[in-house]
């Protein structure tokens, strides 16, 4: 990571430690066969007991087998997972942000005790399910419903673009509950902790991305799912609960996609300094190339600002959600531009996969979208400024 400001001086020795093993396994697990899944368009299944045995799944909750360390270490953990590709760190970002964070907050006793170690070990995966095909930005739009039966609850509804969908074993749905008369789009969002096998769950992988090709995404499709009432979450309602998670989880997105700007501006600058062109210089030597690595080591140094300052909001407890949707929305703008820009360093040799440029850029085209586009963020900080909600 380009460290011009020597930031990394504020780490802890934890904090450092757990940077340098997750660079270690990216270098030797993850960067070797990143690009051939890429291509292929799969997710390498043989590192989740790997990312387990590093405890980096829900590595920032406390107890139930999770590691418990600070948010600026899962912050740089994120980072180096995303170094490696943004197929790695959605992976742990989902299993620890938005399944496991809820689990440990708004769960019951019985049910952290029945998820957390298991997923913390990589023996449970879990996924998301909040974006529907109709309603993306708009969650509170949801048409899934939870139909209160007795003694269960009966599901029906579609979810869509759910990162490890069809790697899961239980899937947290966001529903709407209502009674059995209710009638129309009515009812209080809550959320079910669905086994993935129970009848009536079905999981389909979406195909020909051309993005994320190197993670699992899929709808998800419930029709009469019946789950027993223990499955819900007690102790959260209404919008609260989903976007909470939304707002752990674009923490983790602002650190990681300094780590795919760090790759891309790594792999440029090094191509910059051995590619010789015009009278035997390297293409470094020239300034226009120079212009775009002062520019791009100027953003991604103000990035990194952020998303320190942020978290120390964060373990002070006074981080609010706009915050997190200004490093979100920051720091996404920045790494997509850095990669563009050190793509048109690397010219033509930029499009192929000997080289991680375009993998990333098209990575981030996506990371862009989800979570809260770059436009909502935007709002969420004009409502912030003003005081007026211009998305109603």
């Amino acid at each position: 990571m380009p460290d011009f400001l020597n930031l990394s001086r504020h780490l802890t020795d934890e904090e450092r430690a757990v940077a340098k093993s997750v660079r270690s396994f990216v270098d030797a697990r993850v960067l070797p066969t990143i690009a051939d899944h890429f291509e292929r368009g799969t997710f390498p299944v043989e590192l989740i007991a790997d990312i387990a045995d590093l405890g980096l799944l829900g590595c920032n909750l406390q107890g139930y087998g999770c590691a418990g360390i600070s948010d600026i270490a899962y912050g740089v953990a994120m980072r180096e997972l995303e170094r490696g590709d943004s197929a790695i760190r959605s992976f742990a970002s989902v299993q620890g942000s938005l399944v496991m964070y809820p689990i440990h907050a708004f769960g019951s006793e019985a049910q952290k005790q029945q998820y957390l170690p298991e997923m913390a070990k990589g023996k449970v995966i879990g996924c998301f399910g909040l974006t529907e095909p109709d309603h993306g930005s708009n969650p509170q739009g949801m048409r899934t419903t939870a139909r209160d039966d007795g003694d269960s609850f009966v599901l029906n509804g579609t979810k869509r673009w759910i990162t490890n969908g069809n790697l899961a074993q239980v899937a947290l749905i966001w529903a709407k509950a209502r009674s059995s008369d209710a009638n129309g789009d009515g009812g209080e969002v809550r959320g079910f902790l669905v086994p993935t096998d129970t009848r009536g769950f079905e999981a389909r992988v979406i195909h020909k991305k051309m993005s994320l090709r190197a993670s699992v995404t899929s709808e998800l499709i419930l029709e009469d799912v019946r789950i027993p009432k223990s499955a819900m979450l007690p102790n959260v309602r209404g919008m609260k609960g989903p976007l909470s998670c939304l707002t752990s989880a674009r923490f983790g997105i602002a650190w990681g996609v300094l780590g795919a700007a760090e790759a891309c501006f790594a792999s440029a600058l090094d191509y910059a300094k051995n590619r010789v062109q015009f009278g035997g210089k390297p293409i470094a030597a020239h300034q226009l190339v120079q212009a775009k690595f002062a520019e791009m080591l100027s953003q991604i140094t103000a990035a990194q600002l952020l998303a320190l300052e942020v978290s120390r909001l964060k373990a002070s407890r006074a981080m609010r959600p706009a915050h997190v949707s200004l490093i979100k929305r920051n720091n996404v703008r920045v790494a997509l531009e850095t990669a563009r820009t050190c793509r048109d360093i690397l010219g033509g040799n930029g499009i192929t996969l000997e080289y991680p440029v375009m993998r990333h850029l098209m990575n981030l085209e996506t990371v862009s979208t989800y979570e809260g586009t770059h436009d909502i963020h935007t709002l969420i900080l004009g409502q912030e400024v003003t005081g007026i909600a211009a998305y109603e």
